[in-house]
């Protein structure tokens, strides 16, 4: 078996910055040696660590998606299968990992936990490609003897530290793309990197077709173009020696690239008729990003719903409200992102400052978990105990440093870190979106303990303390905790949202006892984001319906007030209080209540329907007959609209009431 000294000595003998260093390619003996083996035994250990947590997540009642991102793509998935493959429309949210749902459901029927064995498969990968991109980036370095020594070790530690990182294992588990984006981001700089003289033109366009298909999934992938399209421009060899030979690999890579995106930018420009490449939320994302009151993580501007399908309403009736007219997807997109260029443009200083802020914000420890994912299944017990994002960047950031100047190679790395970093200084930082540099920055936090661990057992005191000071340093700078109070209340809100949401599955199915739980827990929680923050709207909204689904409808009625008096548009807010109104029976308020909600929001057909209702028990049978149409023009067959629509046409027609 051959050591990892034999490893360096062959390597060196081969010499050369075109050979290929490490023996996972072509081992140094017949027999099956650890080097050539540890790839495999690295995807069976994080192979084993994903399933053994889907198989308690399977267990439990977050398996399904409630709400949030994971529904949005869930119920997209499910329009696909049910054959509606367009609206007609630009796409408005990336089509790409809907698809992919869809593909799998249509194998596997609907079955989330099949969704969560492929994702395990490819953060298996990702652990692969982790060590493989350890053995060649440490290929070349100012000290051979000691750095290709321990390549393979840095490789083996950086893998295990993915495997037990606990984003990477709650984001393997859910309905998200960011384990597909992150092992084609890696996959991708591994594969331009191995891409010799032999090589040609033809894998240039098989790496611009994956970032395509990729980018149609997730956009921030395009970011690392500039990375291979610098790989090609800095060849010295043979074939992409001269300057047509590389202009010709840039013109495959983008070929490829293009038909990549082909499903997205075709529907666009040809289905829908609108000028988009790949999805008209992007300007929605720049103003959230970019506004008076952005903070570098995704706080949303006054006016608009947190909620995922709330928000995109929103945008959308928002932006009409205010041009006078409806319009095109790429119209509304255009809207926001002119509405944040023209913030830009006005607060130069401010700006700075949040770009500063996002900076910090994708370097420190505190982790803004949008979609409270990690908390929820660790508090659950499904996720096995493992490193957080703190720890790895207090690492990495002088690994890094060390890395950079001790083997150049390693540039391509925090290379990608950094141009995964601008991709993100554009909107906002949050856990999953800053996910995808974690592998990169694991390989140079196992670089610094793997030297450190050299330096120790050689007694080399003075760099040994040198790390020691400068990992203190780091950690001291990640851990400055955000000052928006904002930001700790995150979590607790949306693990109210979820108990709420689980109390009401509960309804019908489970016992009494069990709901009851699930209502308490989602009201303390509520109330604890509410002492963090008690003038938000979407908390006092969330608050009013926990409080009615635990009948305290006094409560409720105020809390439904209040994130009225916060957000007089609030579309939801009006629309539960006119519900309470009609089941009380004052109908006038009922009234007032539903036409401000469908003056927020004029599509919601189940409003409209609610509307018509109140009319009738108001006496106003025509103007309930006017609403119970719009009701059934917006989704037809309904059969509770179609019940009242019979019950008005029977009914004795009355004069309404002055």
């Amino acid at each position: 078996m051959p050591s990892f000294g034999d490893c360096a000595r062959a390597t060196r003998h081969r010499g050369g910055s075109n050979s290929r260093p490490c023996p996972v390619d072509k081992p140094l003996s017949p027999r099956l040696g650890f080097v050539t083996a540890v790839p495999f035994w690295l995807f069976v250990a994080t192979f084993g660590v994903r399933l053994l947590a889907l198989v308690q997540h399977a267990d439990s009642d977050q398996l399904v998606p409630r709400g949030d991102d994971m529904q949005f793509y869930n119920d997209w998935a499910q329009r696909i299968l049910r054959g509606q493959f367009t609206d007609g429309k630009a796409f408005y949210g990336l089509p790409g990992y809907p698809w992919i749902l869809a593909g799998i459901y249509a194998i596997a029927g609907f079955n989330p936990f099949a969704v969560g064995f492929v994702q395990a498969g490819i953060e298996a990968a990702t652990a692969v490609i982790l060590f493989r991109l350890s053995c060649e980036i440490f290929s070349e370095a100012r000290d051979s003897a000691v750095v290709l020594r321990i390549a393979p070790c840095v490789g083996v530690v950086a893998a295990l530290g993915w495997t037990f990182f606990l984003p990477a294992q709650a984001f393997s588990l859910i309905l998200m793309p960011t384990a597909w984006l992150i092992c084609a981001f890696w996959g991708l700089l591994l594969w331009m990197l191995k891409t010799r003289d032999s090589g040609g033109v033809w894998p240039w366009l098989a790496m611009g077709l994956i970032a395509g298909l990729c980018a149609v999934v997730i956009a921030t992938i395009l970011f690392l173009l500039p990375l291979l399209v610098a790989g090609i421009a800095f060849r010295g060899d043979a074939v992409l020696g001269l300057w047509k030979r590389r202009l010709l690999a840039v013109g495959s890579l983008l070929m490829g690239l293009l038909v990549g995106t082909a499903p997205a930018w075709a529907h666009n420009y040809f289905i829908a008729r609108e000028p988009v490449i790949l999805s008209a939320h992007s300007g929605l994302n720049f103003w959230i990003g970019n506004n008076p009151v952005a903070n570098g993580y995704p706080k949303i501007p006054p006016g608009l719903r947190a909620s995922q399908e709330g928000l995109l309403k929103d945008s959308i009736t928002l932006a009409e409200r205010a041009v006078g007219r409806p319009l095109k997807r790429v119209e509304v997109s255009k809207y926001w992102s002119e509405k944040a260029s023209s913030w830009i443009r006005e607060n130069r200083a401010a700006w700075f400052r949040l770009l500063g802020a996002k900076v910090k914000n994708f370097w420190n420890a505190y982790q803004y978990d949008d979609l409270s994912i990690i908390r929820i299944l660790r508090a659950d017990g499904i996720l096995l105990p493992g490193l957080r994002f703190g720890t790895v960047a207090a690492l990495a950031i002088p690994g890094m440093f060390l890395a950079v100047w001790r083997c150049p190679r390693s540039r391509w790395v925090a290379a990608a870190i950094v141009l995964h970093m601008t991709a993100l200084l554009s909107v906002f930082v949050t856990e999953r979106y800053r996910l995808c540099a974690v592998p990169g920055m694991l390989l140079f936090a196992a670089f610094l303990l793997v030297q450190l661990w050299e330096w120790i057992t050689n007694r080399n005191w003075g760099r040994s303390v040198a790390a020691g000071a400068s990992v203190g340093i780091s950690a001291w700078l990640v851990s400055i905790p955000p000052a928006d109070a904002g930001t700790w209340s995150l979590d607790f809100y949306n693990i109210g949202i979820r108990a709420y949401e689980g109390g009401l599955d509960a309804r019908g199915r489970r016992d009494a006892a069990r709901e009851a739980r699930e209502l308490a827990r989602s009201l303390a929680s509520l109330e604890t984001a509410h002492a963090y923050v008690p003038d938000n709207a979407e908390i006092h909204f969330a608050l009013g319906n926990t409080l009615l689904a635990k009948n305290e409808r006094v409560r409720a009625r105020q809390a439904y007030l209040r994130a009225i008096d916060l957000q007089p548009n609030h579309a939801d807010a009006w629309s539960n209080f006119g519900v309470m109104a009609l089941q009380d029976e004052q109908w006038p308020v009922a009234v007032r209540s539903f036409e401000m909600s469908l003056k927020a929001d004029a599509s919601d057909a189940k409003t409209t329907y609610l509307l018509a209702r109140a009319l009738k028990g108001d006496g106003k049978l025509e103007q309930a007959r006017i609403a119970v149409n719009k009701a059934l023009e917006l989704r037809p067959g309904q059969p509770e609209f179609l019940a009242l629509k019979a019950a008005l046409e029977t009914d004795r027609v009355t004069p309404a009431r002055p």
